[in-house]
């Protein structure tokens, strides 16, 4: 065997027990090691698509809750519609039924008003009727008809026809 030859042989032979020991330090430490953050970024795939759907749910019923949200604050502004015009009539009501008895109550002061107007005009023309029969009766009247009048009456308060 030549040099040459078994330079060549130990060139092969190292090679095959550097392959072997690269295979084994692979299978002992890398291939495990590569196992091992092959299935922790598969966990975090696998949990960054769950975040995902969880957060996809979320938005579905936070888009619920919104369109409840609308749909409660229409049924309120339909209530404070109906409120605000019931309220609206109801004050109306209240009004028309104050001034109706403003009203009532100013005839009635109007009545009162010309009752007392008609009495004090009705003294007022007795005084000056009286005044004048005072004047125009002593020119009118002598003494016997003074004394038939006073007569007259005397009696008539006797009997009680007064």
């Amino acid at each position: 065997m030549s040099l040459e030859l078994l330079a060549q042989w130990s060139q092969i032979v190292g090679a095959i027990i550097f392959f072997i020991a690269v295979v084994a330090i692979w299978n002992k430490w890398i291939a495990p090691a590569v196992k091992a953050y092959q299935v922790s970024k598969n966990a975090e795939l696998a949990e960054a698509e769950s975040r995902r759907e969880r957060l996809r749910a979320a938005v579905g019923e936070a888009r619920g809750e919104v369109e409840r949200a609308d749909a409660d604050a229409r049924t309120i502004q339909a209530r404070i519609v109906s409120t605000v015009a019931a309220e609206r009539a109801r004050i109306l009501a209240d009004a028309k039924a104050e001034a109706d008895r403003m009203v009532r109550n100013a005839e009635g002061e109007l009545a009162r008003a010309r009752l007392a107007a008609r009495d004090r005009l009705r003294f007022e023309f007795i005084e000056k009727a009286l005044a004048k029969a005072r004047v125009e009766a002593v020119g009118r009247i002598d003494a016997t008809v003074d004394e038939r009048l006073v007569t007259a009456t005397v009696e008539d308060l006797t009997r009680g026809r007064a």
